[in-house]
């Protein structure tokens, strides 16, 4: 059964949700309302990584990150709780402080000491594809066969990783991170060449993205609609985690994928 990963951004400035969470006492509610309404597991993030999104100090990321963490293992400590970070220090400190599982857009890109914390720490670690960087990656993104490309690209991550000794590994196509419409469209029809390939777990993280957005010509908050549909679609797909602002929405479609049998 696909697992129900919630996003609580303890950020001000996510492109859905900025604010709504930033405090430990909101991340909380946040946390409560999610895990009530089936949430799997819960991804804190502390850092925007939106299209253009300016980098956070590190020491404001763990400001925001780690109070949310302890709290959430306190009140909640049956809770699965993943970090969304490319930062080492925010690794290793969050995963200290109970988080489970590892979450970096960046397959190790931006700091050089994240993949060795992540074997060190021994915990589950979502290897993401991302072409540039979270302030230039919507800068005319270019692939020649993007389902060939991001193959190769995961391939080689992964046999580094088996190097290191990361073995528990989840992919990431990381869609609107470097692609089109075009790329994330085609990506996402063909999510399950990577699972065949690899024969690792997918992640799809679909909700509320400009790919829908754009698409049908409506903000963010108003794409709920399209996020169920393209879950469906990733379901139907191979997935097996998706990563949601709005959990009861996705148990709700997991509940009907299983129906189909």
């Amino acid at each position: 059964m696909a697992k129900i990963m919630a996003v609580i951004n303890t950020t001000p400035d996510s492109f859905f949700d900025g604010g709504r969470y930033y405090s430990r006492e909101n991340a909380l509610i946040r946390a409560e309302q999610a895990l009530n309404e089936g949430a799997d597991m819960l991804d804190i993030g502390g850092a925007s990584s939106r299209p253009g999104a300016q980098e956070v100090p590190a020491d404001e990321e763990l400001r925001r990150v780690i109070p949310a963490v302890e709290a959430i293992r306190q009140h909640f400590p049956q809770a699965v709780i993943s970090v969304d970070t490319w930062r080492a220090v925010v690794a290793r400190e969050a995963i200290s402080a109970g988080a489970h599982i590892l979450n970096d857009i960046s397959a190790g890109s931006l700091d050089d000491k994240l993949l060795a914390t992540a074997a060190e720490m021994k915990v589950p670690y979502v290897l993401m594809h991302m072409q540039g960087t979270p302030a230039t990656m919507q800068q005319n993104p270019h692939y020649d066969d993007v389902v060939t490309e991001v193959l190769d690209y995961f391939i080689r991550k992964v046999e580094y990783l088996h190097t290191l000794g990361i073995y528990d590994i989840i992919l990431d196509p990381g869609f609107g991170f470097g692609k089109t419409l075009e790329h994330n469209f085609t990506l996402l029809k063909n999510m399950h060449v990577f699972n065949r390939v690899l024969q690792l777990p997918l992640l799809a993280g679909l909700s509320r993205k400009s790919m829908i957005c754009r698409t049908l010509g409506v903000k963010p908050e108003q794409a709920l609609n399209g996020t169920t549909a393209l879950n469906m679609v990733a379901l139907q797909q191979g997935a097996s985690f998706l990563r949601v602002h709005d959990v009861r929405e996705a148990v709700e479609v997991r509940k009907l994928f299983e129906a189909l049998g």
